[in-house]
């Protein structure tokens, strides 16, 4: 490893000890990229990787709300607008119980390189609070985001930051932060947020745009192969928008999700989640907050594993995590190696850690990383910003193009780097390689920032 980078990975670790998900997520792409810095000198002598692993800016704010019984109500909002070297900061709001610094940190880290590999000039950002939207009725999320959006209105705009929603952050909680920041500013800027109702802005296929991108990505790994969706069997965890795409899309293309898991077990379901009547439940199942898949198995009399994962299982052919971070680890890796599977396409942000990923590579399974595989959502989302500015609404058939389109170029263009720096088949050095790169130039091209 290029010894710049190996001391930018320590400065990381010794500074950051105390956010794990930040310093893997650095590790892992500062490690791919140390062959660009091997070829391009001037990148050290501008102290290039040391800026760009600390946030451009980083808000820390208190969001205070009332509940339904007129209890006061105190949460933390984090916005991380990490690197704006091509274009607005861009990336989305995660409401969640979990969410800290950490966390946004490598989301917000890990959406500059995302968006680069779009290729559309938006820069990357994050953003959220510990506030968790489930079991609250909708007058105190609309009380909720009101407050968070008071916060935050100032520091956003269509040429400054525009976030989109993440876990907790769906259509609702999109309209209402909207509807706050029309009231504070008192105009219709309708390109400062994404993921927006089709009332106001949205964009048709938004809902599903990282879960079809998921699987236009995973078409190209198989073309490498001399392979095929039809007939395939996937296992996909998480039941939220993205994990849905991915049931709609793979049933058109002619593969199955048959396995699908929630954070009370999984089910198996052999006919696969491929009708109208299995994806509409799919929503409604969402939509109610519930955190329980049997009922699912009930009404479709299948298979429900209580307090269970998959990993491991032996009767699929791809696994796509679209959950959420580190839901995979050396345990869950060798229970996938095992089951012989040979596919395993990272959907949600870094799920697996970085020790799985390796151990997963070195028996042959074919890694996809998810800044590739689920770019097709912020690419949608930037195509909603183009809308937006046009005054237009695309057709479905035209924003999918798209997205089909934009998806295929990233799957090449990862393929290309890696290749260019003699790394061969290797999608995420190849990812973190094609997006550094336009960032990485644009940066030394502005001098000091």
């Amino acid at each position: 490893m290029n010894e710049y980078v190996s001391s930018v990975i320590s400065y990381v670790k010794e500074k950051y000890a105390h956010q794990p998900e930040f310093v893997q997520t650095v590790e892992e792409v500062l490690t791919s990229v140390s062959p660009v810095i091997d070829a391009h000198p001037e990148y050290v002598k501008a102290d290039l990787l040391k800026r760009m692993v600390e946030p451009e800016r980083f808000f820390r704010f208190r969001v205070v709300w009332t509940d339904d019984n007129n209890n006061v109500k105190v949460n933390i909002g984090y916005r991380c607008q990490f690197n704006g070297a091509i274009g607005p900061y861009k990336g989305g709001l995660r409401f969640k119980n979990n969410v800290n610094e950490s966390i946004m940190k490598f989301l917000g880290f890990e959406q500059i390189f995302k968006n680069s590999l779009t290729g559309l000039p938006i820069g990357g950002a994050k953003g959220g609070s510990d506030f968790d939207p489930a079991g609250k009725s909708d007058a105190e999320i609309m009380r909720f985001c009101q407050s968070f959006m008071t916060a935050l209105y100032r520091y956003i705009g269509p040429d400054i930051d525009v976030p989109a929603g993440d876990i907790g952050v769906g259509s609702r909680e999109i309209g209402y932060l909207y509807g706050q920041y029309r009231r504070l500013k008192g105009v219709f800027e309708n390109g400062v947020l994404t993921g927006k109702g089709l009332s106001y802005g949205g964009s048709l296929i938004r809902p599903e745009a990282t879960g079809y991108g998921a699987v236009y990505y995973l078409q190209r790994v198989l073309e490498h192969e001399n392979d095929t969706l039809e007939g395939k069997k996937i296992a996909v965890s998480g039941y939220g928008n993205v994990s849905w795409g991915i049931m709609k899309k793979a049933a058109q293309l002619g593969a199955k999700v048959t396995y699908m898991s929630g954070s009370a077990g999984y089910i198996h379901d052999e006919e696969g989640i491929n009708t109208d009547e299995k994806l509409d439940f799919i929503l409604k199942l969402r939509e109610s907050n519930s955190k329980n898949l049997k009922s699912y198995a009930d009404k479709f009399n299948c298979e429900f594993v209580p307090n269970a994962k998959f990993w491991g299982i032996k009767d699929v052919d791809i696994y796509m995590p679209a959950a959420t971070q580190n839901e995979v680890d050396m345990a869950e890796a060798e229970k996938i190696v095992a089951s012989g599977v040979k596919y395993y396409l990272e959907v949600s942000n870094m799920p697996t850690t970085n020790e799985a990923i390796a151990y997963l590579r070195s028996n042959g399974i074919i890694v996809a990383p998810s800044k590739a595989v689920n770019a097709g959502g912020v690419g949608v989302s930037a195509l909603e910003m183009a809308q937006n500015s046009e005054r237009l609404i695309w057709t479905a058939e035209e924003v999918e193009a798209r997205l089909k389109r934009m998806m295929y170029d990233i799957y090449d263009k990862s393929v290309a780097a890696a290749k260019e720096y003699g790394l061969g088949y290797d999608l995420i050095a190849g990812a973190n390689i094609a997006g550094f790169k336009k960032v990485a130039q644009a940066m030394l091209e502005q001098g000091l920032f």
